[in-house]
């Protein structure tokens, strides 16, 4: 490819062209990858789709070098090539953008960009290095200040930044796992259309791993799809459909399911927020003042991105957090977010990271869905437990919910992140009369069928009278299943509609602090 500029010709060599034949990768007797084959062509714009567990993440850790496979090879222009570490494939010209930030927080934009190099030197030349970030920052596809520390950086300019490095790095094959999940869906657009055009210039090769549809549809020339580590299909975007890439990642052809929402005719106040406040774990005030009702049979949506306060929100509701001012009411009456407070009420919680916050990751199954009523008959007879009875109920719950596990007695953490889910929300769903339910990102990471039964479910319990407090950073999801939507920027609620009259481009702006 040749640019023509005003005063002279540059000749932009292509990317070197990419091909993974026929590898797998072994973990004991579990095969994660099993005969799988890629090929990514010069300059173009790649997905590579599948469930949670499909093999994704498997394939390009082979490619980057963190893991060696038990067979199949790695073609560079045609070569086969070794690569054993990140810093072998970077020889090749091949980077990656990870799920998580890598930068260090404490130091400045300009600080991580050296130290992200190979070869970065041990006596630095501040004055040469500055000169030379500044004419890489001229020809960058986005600008991300130099001076400023990360931690003072939004998220959207965290993961630009994380993008910057490996174009600073000079790679020319991008691998970027999930890239737009901490991005409004203006940022998302952004750093994906200014991506695409790097990749139109011939300047790039860009292999996405993503779970949104839109985004594939909208930047990527083709699409390569795995199922259960196996490869299931392959073809260009312009040839395809959302139908299509779902019955290629699912097996069987499935258009996503539209909710069916009951009509309430009265509504009565259930969660009454007024004025609350909290803080962070290091003292800074996160949440500043909101205020807020959810009304039984209605699903009230807050939208945001990472960081700007839900969180605590959602720990202040859940009694993880203490609030430092306002107040709560249930069901008209003071609420503090104690055990007996939400039996009370009938106040149940879908938490973010439910291993983490929601389950003891070494006791079984049937002893984590018994959490909320192992003290309480059946399961319980004064002080002792009814093991039985908490198997019999466990049973129940796991064939009801569909929940994936060798038996009841199986460690909760050996089960999927989807699974996981499934049986935090059978325990938080199945109790009598349940009045309130607060799910904060419940479907984050999970595959389509996992995310499918779980908005499902929270429109099942809408539908039978209970408030749903949804937060989450997924907006599609918030305007699927949501009748009332809020945006929560830097602690307090900037915009609020019902969801028939909420403006697509405002959420975005509002949610970006705009």
């Amino acid at each position: 490819m040749t640019t023509v500029t005003a005063n002279t010709t540059v000749e932009i060599t292509k990317p070197p062209e990419l091909e993974v034949v026929n590898m797998s990768k072994q973990f004991g007797s579990l095969l994660a990858l099993d005969n799988v084959s890629l090929h990514l062509k010069p300059g173009t714009f790649h997905a590579l789709l599948g469930e949670n567990g499909a093999g994704k993440s498997t394939l390009v850790k082979c490619i980057m070098g963190f893991y060696t496979p038990t067979a199949g090879e790695v073609l560079i222009d045609k070569q086969v090539r070794t690569i054993t570490s990140p810093r072998d494939a970077h020889q090749y010209g091949i980077g990656m953008v990870y799920q998580h930030f890598t930068s260090v927080p404490a130091m400045t934009v300009a600080e991580n960009l050296v130290l992200s190099r190979f070869d970065s030197p041990n006596l630095i030349n501040w004055k040469e290095e500055y000169a030379q970030l500044n004419a890489f920052m001229q020809t960058a596809p986005f600008q991300v200040p130099l001076d400023v520390p990360i931690a003072q950086l939004a998220a959207g300019q965290k993961q630009k930044l994380e993008i910057l490095k490996q174009i600073y790095l000079q790679v020319r094959i991008l691998i970027l796992d999930e890239p737009t999940s901490v991005l409004t869906p203006q940022e998302a657009d952004e750093v994906l259309g200014l991506l695409r055009e790097e990749v139109t210039a011939g300047r790039l090769s860009v292999l996405i791993i993503s779970h949104k549809f839109r985004e594939v549809m909208a930047f990527c020339d083709e699409v390569t799809v795995l199922r259960k580590g196996k490869f299931a299909g392959h073809g260009l975007v312009r040839n395809l459909t959302v139908a299509d890439m779902s019955e290629m990642m699912m097996g069987e052809r499935r258009e996503p399911k539209q909710v069916e929402k009951t009509t309430h005719t009265t509504q009565t106040p259930v969660l009454e927020v007024k004025g609350i406040h909290a803080n962070k774990d290091n003292g800074v005030e996160a949440v500043k003042g909101v205020s807020l009702t959810v009304h039984s049979g209605e699903i009230v949506g807050i939208a945001g991105i990472s960081g700007n306060g839900q969180r605590e929100l959602v720990e202040v509701l859940a009694g993880q957090r203490p609030a430092t001012s306002g107040q709560m009411l249930v069901n008209g009456e003071v609420y503090t977010a104690t055990r007996s407070q939400m039996f009370k009420h009938k106040v149940f919680a879908l938490p973010e990271e439910p291993l983490r916050n929601a389950c003891v990751p070494h006791m079984s199954v049937a002893e984590n869905m018994a959490l909320r009523t192992f003290d309480r008959p059946p399961q319980a007879k004064g002080v002792l437990l009814i093991l039985k009875a908490i198997r019999q109920i466990a049973e129940g719950l796991i064939h009801r919910f569909s929940v994936k596990t060798p038996s009841p007695e199986t460690p909760i953490s050996n089960l999927s992140g989807g699974n996981v889910q499934r049986a935090v929300l059978a325990r938080e769903l199945s109790a009598d009369h349940i009045k309130l339910l607060i799910a904060a990102n419940p479907c984050f990471g999970l595959d389509f069928a996992a995310v499918e039964f779980i908005h499902g479910q929270i429109v099942e319990a809408r539908n039978r009278g209970v408030a749903v407090l949804l937060v989450s950073e997924d907006l599609d999801e918030l305007l699927k299943l949501a009748d009332r939507i809020l945006v929560i920027s830097e602690g307090k609620f900037v915009y609020e509609s019902a969801i028939a009259n909420a403006d697509f481009a405002t959420i975005g702006r509002s949610m970006a602090g705009h």
